[in-house]
């Protein structure tokens, strides 16, 4: 397949529609996407960056297929990990579930558009200095290493990501209000104009992707070095961002071990990248400036092994005790909260099933050992009262017909769940 002008044009004109239709049709008007919208629209943006691969192969380009296929899926599950950090942003600033939307795609934004600028630097920078390949595996390398530390060490790397040097640099610019004025960035309190938390918010995130494309950049370019590819692969990877926050919202902290997962894809690609680096050698104080005949990784054993590595994260995290105990405790307030919307007039049927779930669920997390309890319930007194307030209510829908409710009764007795 060529790559010229004509196809960049049109590369770029079709993700920047995208773009366009999410700011006009999704977030113009603020809202709460449902689970069903979420998984339509991830859905559909999955499929089209899937379908564009597609189109290498359609022109016999099956090196550029596979380049880009696994710089998606690397991309893809770097922009899952920075939804954590994304996570803990908009918690410390109390943003409103429905501008959530708009914050995201403000910081998808951004990320293209700071990611392109990255891309566009390591093209000039790897036509250059083709030696700079030592550079990206060591800095991966030790990128793994470090997120590795920090998994082991407990440390919490983002607590401060809230209250970085670009939001502090903001707050002396233009004084800050304390409250939301709908997803406004500027209002005007006591007659001075000032910033609202949204831009804060912003800003937050516009910083933090900015670290992000520190360690997503060199990745890709340990897959491809063809600048079209890593532009395609991390533009994709974005699209549909939004959407997937709401979709694993809530299932994101299950994955326990992601970020060995992800530490194991970062080494795999340094590795590649400093083994690519002595095959290609220039360096005069390495065998002598001649290249090193080493064996290099092939991008489709690269492919094969970051999806064994992505999938063998996910089903450990899933089946490992601590994602269990994960599991228990958020359904055990998730369906305790849907039996208590449930209308009056909602058929008997479905009630029953909602209290049944809400009794295993709450059986379930009752039967942990007090450490994931301790260890897992960030807000305990929302967590109890949540439960708490569910089964009284289905105990006094029990007694008013004479049914007995074990465990709702105990719930009720002891004054909560145990916490």
């Amino acid at each position: 397949m060529e790559i010229n002008a004509l196809t960049w044009i049109i590369t770029i004109a079709v993700i920047i529609g995208l773009l366009a239709f999410d700011y006009f049709f999704h977030v113009r008007k603020a809202h709460i996407p449902t689970i069903r919208e979420a998984a339509i629209w991830s859905a559909i943006y999955v499929g089209i960056a899937l379908v564009f691969g597609l189109v290498f192969f359609l022109f016999g380009d099956t090196q550029h297929a596979v380049e880009y296929y696994a710089g998606y899926v690397t991309e893809k599950a770097l922009s899952v990990d920075n939804l954590f950090v994304f996570l803990i942003i908009m918690a410390s600033f109390k943003v409103p579930r429905e501008y959530q939307q708009k914050v995201l795609l403000f910081g998808i934004t951004f990320a293209l558009i700071s990611r392109t600028l990255f891309i566009l630097l390591g093209a000039v920078v790897i036509s250059a200095w083709s030696d700079v390949f030592y550079l990206f595996g060591l800095f991966l390398l030790l990128l793994a290493g470090q997120q590795l530390k920090g998994e082991i060490t407990g440390s919490d790397d983002n607590k401060d990501e809230s209250d970085n040097v670009m939001v502090r640099l903001a707050k002396r610019v233009l004084p800050a209000s304390e409250k939301y004025d709908g997803d406004r960035l500027f209002t005007w309190q006591n007659g001075k104009r000032m910033m609202t938390p949204m831009l804060l918010v912003m800003v937050a995130i516009g910083a933090t992707d900015i670290l992000f494309a520190f360690d997503s950049i060199p990745a890709i370019y340990g897959l491809t070095q063809e600048p079209y590819i890593v532009f395609t692969a991390t533009a994709f990877s974005l699209m549909g961002l939004r959407q997937l926050y709401f979709l694993i919202d809530g299932l994101l902290d299950r994955l326990v071990y992601l970020t060995y997962g992800l530490s194991a894809i970062l080494g795999l690609i340094g590795v590649k990248l400093i083994l690519h680096a002595l095959h290609e050698n220039n360096l005069p104080f390495i065998n002598g400036g001649e290249n090193v005949p080493v064996q290099e990784i092939p991008t489709g054993l690269s492919l094969l092994l970051i999806v064994v590595i992505l999938a063998i994260t996910v089903v450990a995290s899933l089946l490992s005790p601590k994602g269990k105990a994960l599991i228990a405790l958020q359904n055990a307030e998730k369906f305790s909260y849907r039996y208590t919307v449930l209308d009056e007039s909602a058929p008997a049927e479905e009630r029953r099933e909602a209290a049944q779930k809400m009794d295993r669920w709450t059986q379930a997390a009752e039967d942990l050992s007090p450490k994931w309890r301790a260890e897992l319930l960030d807000h305990k007194d929302k967590y109890s009262r949540v439960i708490r307030t569910a089964h009284e209510t289905r105990l006094a829908s029990a007694q008013s017909v004479g049914q007995d409710a074990p465990v709702s009764q105990r719930i009720v007795d002891q004054d909560g769940p145990t916490v």
